[in-house]
Order: structure tokens, then C-alpha cells, then sequence
């Protein structure tokens, strides 16, 4: 009995082997032309808004009101809209009764400009105990924004360097690089078609998928490229197990905290958001775009 469920296993492990050898090559056209539609979105995005995100008031500058209390959000925002377009408003709730605690408002306008109008909607003074304002000028948020984004280059080039200095090889590199790259452009792409602002906490996120990505890639090019014995779909197979696992398990730890804590603060929401966001093309990138980039690379040099 044992000999014959050994045998089954074997040969289902064949004709997994012998199915992927045939269509390694056309699993790598998905994330391709998936980068391809995301980077074209990109740059009809970019065209339309003259930068590749939308940003709140904390990297655009303007204003942030929380409103304390049960508050109808929709009537307000019909009530401010007309006069403040680019008003956005969210919702902080119970996560066990679903009533609202707060709102959070963002606009570009200035405190002394809102405040009137949300009082005239209200018909009572906000005062420290029922509310509180934070506003952020223009030009410091620019700055700050700026300087995010260059954290986030200098970040990718220096991963960059450290996966060429560890595997000295063109392919290989390239193909993680490529990876890491995807995986923070298609998130970005689905990100932006959504309409969210997105925030520095938000920024901080595609920092640490720089991190998440790469490390399931690094674990495929090394079991391809230098783990002795056994076949190389065997290799490619055991590390897609192990490096699946990992990106599940990642995957299991943020998601409910987006959708089970409904109170959690919005930067944190978004922060998980994002990560779930990468961690899902993580597993597209990683497993048809980088497994048969090494595929081809190591049938070509003879690397068994």
C-alpha cells in the first residue's frame, strides 16, 4: 500500500514537472502584462494629476479635523463639499456596536476657514473637548514628501547593490530587482484607480515591501542557483513552499487587523493595506515572474 501511495506521489510530481517545464516560459507573460497595464495606468495618472499618488494633508499640506461624537457624515459632507472639493471625510466606529465615535476630516483649507461652516452645520462651538485641528503648511509637507521619496530610492538602490554583491550574477540579480520593483508598482497602480490619498505612514509601508518582497526572492535564487542535489524544478518546488508559507503567514497576521479592528487608526489601516496589497503581488512576482526567469536562466547555463 505504502509502495503504491509513494508511486502515485511520484508520478503526480512528474507530471507537475513535466507540466511546468512546457509552460514556464507563458506563466511569465501574467506578471508582465500586469506591470505592463500598471505602469501605463501610472502614466495616465501622472498626466491627469501631475504626480503618481494621490496625497493627504499630511504630505500635500492643509488641514485635519476630528469631530468627537455620533455625526452624521453624509449630510456634512453634502452640507461642505460645494465649498471645500477636495473635503474627505472618514468614519471612526464601535467595533462592537458600529456606532460612530468620531470624524476625521482633511482638506486643503485652512482651520479659520472650515471651522465657521462646520459650526453653522452643527449649531454649537468646537472647542478642545469636542474636536481638535492640525494644520500643516505647503511647502513643509513638500519637503517632507520629497524627502520620503528619496528615502525610498536611496532604500531600492541599496537593495539593488546587495543582491548584486551576493549573487554576482546579471540574470538572477536583475530578476530580483524586477521583482522587488512590481511589487510596489502594482500595488501603487491599484492604489491610485481606488482614489486614496495616501499618507506618510502609507510611504513607510512601500518601505518595508522592499524588505517583504525580496526575501522570498532570495530564497528562490539561492535554492536554484547554489543548493546542491536534487533536480531544479524539485528546488524551485521546495522553495515555493517555504517562501509561500511565509508570505501566507504575513498575509493572516495583517488582514484582520484591516478588517476586524474598525477603530484602528486610518495611517495604521493603511499601512496594513498596502502590505496586503504587496504581499498578494509578492506571490505573482515571485513564483511566475522570478521562478521562470531562474528556470530559463539555469536550463540555459545547464545549472541541475
Amino acid at each position: 500500500m505504502d509502495n503504491q501511495i509513494d508511486g502515485k506521489d511520484e508520478l503526480k510530481k512528474r507530471n507537475w514537472s513535466g507540466w511546468y517545464d512546457k509552460h514556464y516560459k507563458t506563466l511569465l507573460a501574467i506578471p508582465i502584462l500586469i506591470m505592463i497595464l500598471s505602469l501605463a495606468y501610472l502614466g495616465y495618472f501622472y498626466s491627469q494629476n501631475q504626480d503618481i499618488m494621490l496625497k493627504d494633508s499630511s504630505l500635500s499640506g492643509g488641514s485635519t479635523i476630528t469631530l468627537n461624537g455620533d455625526i452624521d457624515s453624509v449630510s456634512l459632507e453634502s452640507f461642505l463639499s460645494s465649498k471645500f472639493p477636495d473635503l474627505s471625510i472618514r468614519k471612526l466606529t464601535d467595533i462592537t456596536t458600529g456606532r460612530t465615535n468620531a470624524l476625521i476630516l482633511e482638506t486643503s483649507a485652512p482651520p479659520d476657514a472650515i471651522k465657521p461652516e462646520i459650526e453653522k452645520f452643527l449649531g454649537y462651538k468646537l472647542t478642545d473637548e469636542n474636536s481638535s485641528f492640525e494644520f500643516t503648511g505647503p511647502s513643509l509637507s513638500e519637503s517632507f514628501y520629497k524627502q520620503l521619496l528619496i528615502a525610498l530610492l536611496i532604500s531600492f538602490v541599496l537593495m539593488s547593490l546587495v543582491v548584486f554583491f551576493s549573487f554576482k550574477t546579471f540574470v538572477p540579480s536583475l530578476a530580483v530587482i524586477f521583482a522587488a520593483f512590481a511589487d510596489i508598482v502594482m500595488p501603487l497602480a491599484l492604489i491610485d484607480f481606488l482614489g486614496i490619498r495616501i499618507s506618510a505612514a502609507g510611504i513607510s509601508a512601500f518601505l518595508m515591501l522592499i524588505g517583504y518582497s525580496v526575501d522570498t526572492d532570495i530564497l528562490l535564487t539561492s535554492r536554484a542557483l547554489r543548493k546542491k542535489g536534487g533536480a531544479l524544478n524539485k528546488r524551485i518546488f521546495g522553495a515555493f513552499k517555504t517562501g509561500s508559507f511565509m508570505t501566507i503567514t504575513a498575509l493572516i497576521a495583517v488582514l484582520p487587523a484591516f478588517f476586524i479592528v474598525s477603530n484602528l487608526p486610518d495611517s495604521f489601516r493603511q499601512i496594513f493595506f498596502i502590505l496586503a496589497l504587496g504581499l498578494f503581488a509578492d506571490l505573482i512576482n515571485t513564483w511566475l515572474t522570478n521562478a521562470s526567469i531562474i528556470k530559463w536562466y539555469c536550463t540555459k547555463r545547464r545549472i541541475e
